[in-house]
Order: structure tokens, then sequence, then C-alpha cells
């Protein structure tokens, strides 16, 4: 027996309590100093058949390992896989009702997993993650028995949200398939009546440009002219967001964007609204007379997230700077109940407005009870060079140590150093020489 296979105070090994608490980093690290993710134990399961009952796919594939397909028999991978297609199709609140007998109402939370989410249910005394599509599709692949694409389609709109482990882990799968056709039955969902799943074939298309190989997926101008064409027929306030998204989202501009942006600058939804920023302001492209005044429009939008976009749109650099979008920066920032004011903070900080009023906004976050908005402030004070920027930094301790490597926070040093420079050259100046700043010390933000 390894160390990794040392058991724990209720005599299972320490490998099923990491199962247990659907902790992925502790059973990776486990099986990685030799705990046996198969070992049989005294009820007849394994550790890796109680994580594919558990409903965590990053703790299955923490113990699933590279080599699955060789290492295990076919009758347990049949085993495994039956196991994750019955509490699958039962749905893990409606198998956990019946495994405990509990009729009351269930403990419910959405925990993060590995940049996903997953809703995790606790009825009684037992506990488990609603992520057994994701398990189901993360045994198939390590198996070599993928399911058909229609299948794992089914299995995303499930749950339709993006975020979710099962949508995030069919995107991906259907990602390595396209040889099979999974790019030819996704994009025909852009005419299917289900919402859910022309959102699921917008996503995964703004998805693939993120991964693409112009000598495995040839597809990709194609799919930009389907984007195009979508975005001026999609008549659902969602679908739509997610389609301008997937054309917003990558470092080629579409012709016909300008467009498509200025079609939807009244649109009555704000989500759609947020988009036409990205449509319009495209890089370092000057803004036509028309553009300029939509984005200047939408910098008075109800909406909090349009008036920073169209406000940032127009302080992008090589466009005009104008005061009013300033403004509408440094309000959202100092607005303590605004749902952008993180966003615009850090916005106001690497601006160029030097007014008095950006300052008092600046200093005005080292109040709040949120470490990164001080940051942020101290940040923006450092590069402005203003004489309290040690203090502010200060402040940020306050509430907890801040880590490197982060640039707002070596700003201080930077700062520190100017200062240096500032007061050697002065010196110099006085005493008739030139004088070359050295080391010296500043003051430590650890």
């Amino acid at each position: 027996m390894t160390d990794g296979d040392a058991a724990g105070a209720d005599g299972l090994p320490a490998l099923c309590a990491a199962v247990a608490a659907h902790d992925f980093a502790a059973a990776e690290a486990l099986v990685g100093a030799g705990a046996d993710p198969d070992r049989v134990l005294p009820d007849g399961t394994t550790p890796l058949l109680r994580a594919v009952e558990s409903g965590s796919p990053a703790v299955v594939r923490a113990l699933l390992r590279d080599d699955a397909r060789l290492r295990l028999p076919e009758a347990e991978r049949a085993r495994l896989l039956e196991t994750a297609r019955r509490w699958y199709e039962e749905g893990a609140q409606a198998r956990l009702r019946r495994l405990t007998g509990e009729a009351g109402p269930a403990q419910t939370s959405w925990p993060d997993e590995q940049w996903c989410q997953v809703e995790q249910i606790t009825l009684g005394a037992l506990t488990v993650r609603a992520g057994h599509g994701a398990v189901l599709t993360a045994l198939e692949s390590a198996f070599g028995v993928p399911a058909p694409p229609a299948e794992l389609v089914a299995r995303a709109v499930r749950h339709p949200d993006p975020s979710h482990v099962d949508w995030a882990a069919s995107r991906f799968a259907l990602g390595l398939r396209t040889s099979e056709g999974a790019r030819e039955l996704v994009t025909a969902l852009r005419h299917h009546p289900s919402p859910h799943r022309r959102h699921f074939a917008a996503d995964w298309l703004g998805s693939r440009q993120f991964f693409l190989h112009a000598d495995t997926y040839p597809h990709h101008e194609e799919d930009r002219d389907l984007l195009a064409d979508w975005a001026e027929t999609e008549t659902d306030a969602a679908v739509l967001t997610v389609v301008l998204w997937a054309l917003t989202e990558h470092a080629e501009e579409h012709p016909r964007l300008e467009a498509i942006g200025l079609r939807y600058a009244d649109h009555p939804d704000p989500r759609v609204r947020r988009k036409v920023p990205d449509c319009l302001a495209w890089h370092e492209r000057p803004l036509t007379a028309q553009v300029a005044d939509v984005l200047s429009a939408l910098t008075r939008d109800p909406d909090d997230e349009v008036r920073l976009g169209a406000a940032c749109a127009l302080l992008a650099e090589g466009r005009e700077d104008g005061d009013g979008p300033r403004a509408v920066v440094r309000d959202l920032a100092r607005d303590p109940h605004g749902p952008v004011r993180g966003g615009a903070a850090e916005v106001l900080a690497e601006s160029g407005d030097r007014t008095a009023d950006a300052t008092e906004v600046l200093l005005a976050l080292l109040d709040t009870d949120d470490p990164i908005l001080r940051l942020v402030g101290a940040y923006g004070l450092a590069r402005r060079d203003h004489p309290y920027t040690p203090q502010a930094y200060a402040r940020v301790e306050e509430l907890g140590p801040v880590y490197r490597p982060d640039h707002r926070v070596n700003a201080v040093e930077d700062w520190c150093r100017r200062q240096a420079v500032g007061a050697g050259q002065e010196k110099g100046v006085r005493s008739g020489r030139q004088t070359v700043p050295g080391g010296g010390s500043v003051p430590s933000t650890r």
C-alpha cells in the first residue's frame, strides 16, 4: 500500500474522503502520490465508482487518468458507464431521494468547479453534485465510446446555462469531433424552434474561435458569415446576445459588423444593447459621424453596462477623448451600488483622466470594504504620481495581504522609483551636475 492509499479515521482510503468532499485537487494529488482509484472497497465499490456517483466531473477526471481505457477491464468500464447513465437519466435529486428516503426539502448550492458551475444537493447525510451528464461524457471519451453528437447537444440543453458543467462538457466534446459531422449538426440548430438549442449553437460557434487551427478547421470564414446572417434574423434577445458575442469576440472584424451594431442600437433588451459598442467601435478604426452619435446616445442609456461600454468605445486610444465619456466613467465608478462599479474603476485608473474629480473618485475607493476596489484606487493614484500613493497602498493592506504578480501591486514600487529619480534630478540641478539614481528601498506590499 502506498502513502496515497493511507486510511482515514473511517478505515477507508483518504481518496474516498476527497471524493466525498468533491475535492478534485486533493483527489488529483492523492492519485499522483500513488492512491489506487480502482481499489475494491469492503462494500464492493471503488473510489472511481464513488466518484462517478458523486456527480463531480472534475473528481472523476482526476481518478480516470490517461490510461483508463487500458487499465480497466471491460466489465468495470461498463459498470461505470451504467452507473453514470442511471444517475443522469433519473436525475440527481430524484435518485438521492430514493436512496435516502428523505421527503423534506433538499439543501442546494452552486459551487464552482474548474471554471464551471454545478448544482450541489444534500438530503439527509448524503451530498452529490448534479454533473452526471458531464461525468458520462468524460467516461465515454476516456473509454473510446463517444455518444452521438445529437445526444451531447441534448445533455447540454438539459441545463440551459453555458456555465453548467454538462453544457461545457458537451461543447468541448463536440469541438473535438468536427470531422464527424458535429459542426454541420450544431450549425443547423440555428433554425431550431428551441431557443436553448439555438443558444448552444451560437455559444459553440463563438467558443470554437478560441481553438482554431486552420489546417484542421477550414470553416472559419464560413462560420463568420453564418453568424452575420444569423444576427440579422434572430428574434430571441438572449440568443441574439450570444450571436453578437460570437461575432465580436475575435481578432477579425466582419464587414457587416457596423451595420449590425447600428441595427440594434435601440433594441429594447439591454443585453443586446450591451453588445452594440463592441460592434461599432473596432480597434483603431476611425468612428464615422453616425457611429459617434449613436455611441454618444448610448452613454445616456438607462443600463449601466451599456453606458460604460459606449463611454469606453469613445475613449479608446486614437479616438475622441471627450469630457462627456470621462464623466460617465467617473459617475459609474463612484456609485456604491452600481453593478459595473468595479469595471468602471478599472477603466478610470488606467485612463488619462487627470481631473480633480477623477482623483476624488480614486481616493473614495480606498474607503470601500472591497480589497480589489481599494487596490484599483491605489493603482490609479500611483499612475498619477499622487503623493498619497504609499498611504493608499497601506489602506489596501488593512484588508489583508496583496499578492504578486499583479501589475497594480507593483505600481507602488514604480512610483517610488519615479520619486527617487525626480528628487535626484532636482538635487543634481541644484548642485550643477546630473545625478544618476541608484538603488534604494521601497515600501513592502507583502
